[in-house]
């Protein structure tokens, strides 16, 4: 029997703070770690320079955690795109929302699990979400959010198209972006499906403290 070698990445665990909340989050020492003894990654199209991208934490995902910490959620079925170590969702999960996280990398899920883990929640929702296969199984959602998405020059069709298979007909959708090439694509992709957009930035506050320049997108529909 074959045994795959022990993961060779270093990792770390630092306190995030969310509003009036702490939370404990364990993620990739630096952006210098990987590990792909299977080819896992490499199958699904995540390179050495991008594989550790999942595991940190970036001032999109603060941005994001901050607004879901202050967002209604009531009665909402919210789902997380990209959730790398999963904060945003924990944030919801906290306030009791009915949050699935969702991420593409193969890793996620295990840092995922040990997040909630520290953070003593009870288990949520987690899918392994590839945006080019349908996932009927995952069902359909009120509110849709993600940071940090739009990576590749396929990504804003290929998310446009999932968020509109897995939104309800009356949906919001929130995507923090931090002025990536593609984000304009995105929109116009949207805007043909028939989402309104609308665009924020963040408080002069979080500018100043997370050095985050790029706009909070919001899309509706219904």
């Amino acid at each position: 029997m074959l045994v795959s070698p022990a993961p060779s990445f270093e990792v770390s665990t630092n306190a995030v703070m969310i509003g009036e909340s702490s939370y404990f989050i364990r993620g990739l020492k630096d952006k210098q770690q990987f590990s792909d003894p299977d080819g896992v990654a490499e199958l699904a199209g995540i390179s050495s320079t991008t594989w550790s991208l999942f595991g940190n934490v970036w001032p999109s995902g603060m941005i994001l955690a901050e607004m879901i910490d202050v967002h209604v959620l009531d009665g909402l079925r919210i789902l997380e795109l990209g959730c790398g170590l999963g904060l945003a969702s924990m944030v919801a999960h906290r306030r009791g929302a009915d949050i699935t996280a969702s991420d593409y990398h193969p890793s996620a899920r295990d840092f995922f699990a040990e997040n909630i883990s520290l953070n003593k929640m009870a288990p949520m929702s987690f899918s392994l979400c590839d945006w080019a296969k349908l996932q009927p199984e995952m069902g359909h959602f009120d509110l849709i959010i993600g940071s940090d998405l739009l990576y590749e020059p396929n990504h804003p069709a290929l998310l446009s198209t999932f968020i509109d298979l897995h939104s309800k007909p009356t949906v919001e959708v929130v995507i923090i972006d931090p002025d990536r090439r593609q984000q304009r694509e995105f929109t116009r992709s949207m805007e043909k499906l028939g989402y309104l957009y609308s665009m924020t930035r963040g408080s002069l506050e979080q500018i100043e403290r997370l050095k985050f320049k790029g706009k909070i997108m919001t899309y509706r529909r219904g």
